[in-house]
């Protein structure tokens, strides 16, 4: 039996968000392709302390954004200064695949099923481990992708004033589309790859949370298949969260009988067909949380004063607000470099609450003031506790309603429940 350290790195919080933590998906996703020789022992820094003088035999290093690969470095230099080998993977790693070569043992780049982790983990074991494992863009086949390992978790890390929040899912994989400040297409190559409904379906069965986030790139590429999916899911009485979801009366009434609790909707403008998606949405028992992106080069300091009041008038639940950040390979970031407009690369500060661009319509500080303005505007009147409360009572509601109800137990109750 071999003991094997699998970390995922803390990275800076955006400080106007509330305190609270997901549980991470790439590095379940991993775990479930380690063999079962390897004892894992699951680190996420964001709400767990890393020892690095614990005992291991090997460490792999999951990163999913920009700005943790400043601590993956002082991670990897930890163990490898003690001979302990690091292998690297991750979205991150592959945005930054030369950079991070340059401070682990191996870079894996691409997806870990259909044997590929293992294959990596024997060459470790034989003393024969590559300096890059290059599956880029070669997709094992999605039949391959199967239930993530959810063991790994310690569920009482990730809740919100002691409620346990969602557990995070994938139904399909890659994007068809090719946004401009999204990465998404580079490592996807702009291909949609949905899982068989019944390998998605019995996942879903088997997580043991009645709240999911559906956390696909995207619910608006194929219209046939979410129909299929959706009526799939309807006798499973989950309730669950995803990124935009087709703006199609059918796939939308579909959706909320399937247990749609809220989406993050991309709000970039005042235009009605924003104002009458958001109402089509709440007309069918979605809520709304809207993703708005600051920065954009037809936006000025006006631009986001009536966004703003635009998002209060059309009565979303929650907003994001993001400030638009150049991360490598995304179409934004090649148009930034023509034009020499990024500030630096302080991949630390890459956390989109931070402007590392020169804007088009305002000055860098003007678009940081106008990134708190946002925030603190918008929960002005109500707090993002208050309008988060909302948005949980309405879940419960469905789950009265529907008998899918179960009290939430702390962590000690449900020791005693379970002895």
């Amino acid at each position: 039996m071999y003991n094997l350290t699998l970390i995922y790195p803390r990275w800076p919080k955006i400080p106007e968000q509330k305190e609270f933590h997901l549980p991470p998906h790439g590095p379940v996703c991993l775990a479930a392709e380690i063999p079962a020789e390897f004892n894992i022992t699951f680190i996420d820094e964001n709400v767990d302390t890393l020892d690095p003088d614990s005992s291991t035999d090997v460490v792999l290093l999951s990163m999913m954004l920009t700005c943790q690969t400043p601590r993956g470095r002082e991670i990897a230099g930890m163990y490898r200064q003690k001979g302990i080998k690091v292998i690297a993977g991750g979205i991150a790693t592959m945005l930054h695949a030369e950079e991070v070569g340059e401070f682990v043992d191996s870079v894996f780049l691409g997806e870990v099923e259909d044997g590929r982790l293992a294959r990596v983990l024997t060459d470790w074991q034989q003393e024969r481990l590559q300096p890059v494992y290059d599956f880029f863009h070669d997709f094992p086949p999605i039949e391959s992708v199967g239930p993530a390992n959810r063991a790994i978790l310690k569920d009482e890390l990730y809740t919100y004033r002691g409620v346990r929040m969602v557990d995070l899912v994938h139904a399909s994989r890659g994007c068809k589309f090719n946004c401009f400040p999204c990465s998404t297409a580079f490592l996807g190559g702009r291909r949609f790859r949905p899982r068989p409904i019944g390998q998605v379906v019995e996942e879903l069965a088997g997580i043991d949370n009645n709240r999911l986030f559906i956390v696909d790139n995207s619910l608006a590429q194929d219209r046939d298949w979410l129909l299929e999916l959706f009526e799939a899911m309807i006798p499973l009485k989950k309730k669950w969260v995803s990124h935009p979801i087709l703006d199609d009366d059918e796939v939308l009434a579909k959706a909320a009988e399937a247990g749609a609790w809220y989406v993050y909707q991309a709000i970039f403008d005042t235009s009605d067909v924003m104002r009458k998606r958001v109402r089509r949405l709440k007309e069918y028992g979605i809520g709304v949380e809207a993703a708005v992106l600051l920065g954009p080069d037809n936006q000025d300091v006006d631009y986001i004063r009536r966004l703003v009041d635009f998002l209060l008038e059309i009565d979303v639940d929650m907003a994001e607000f993001s400030i638009l950040t150049p991360f490598p390979h995304t179409p934004v970031t090649k148009q930034f470099e023509q034009e020499d407009r990024i500030l630096h690369r302080d991949w630390s500060r890459y956390t989109t609450a931070e402007v590392v661009f020169k804007p088009k319509k305002m000055t860098p500080d003007e678009l940081q003031t106008m990134y708190r303005y946002a925030w603190d505007t918008f929960y002005r009147d109500m707090s993002q506790s208050l309008r988060m409360s909302r948005l949980f009572m309405k879940v419960v509601h469905a789950e009265i309603a529907d008998n899918s109800y179960r009290p939430t137990l702390r962590l000690n109750e449900r020791r005693q429940w379970s002895v």
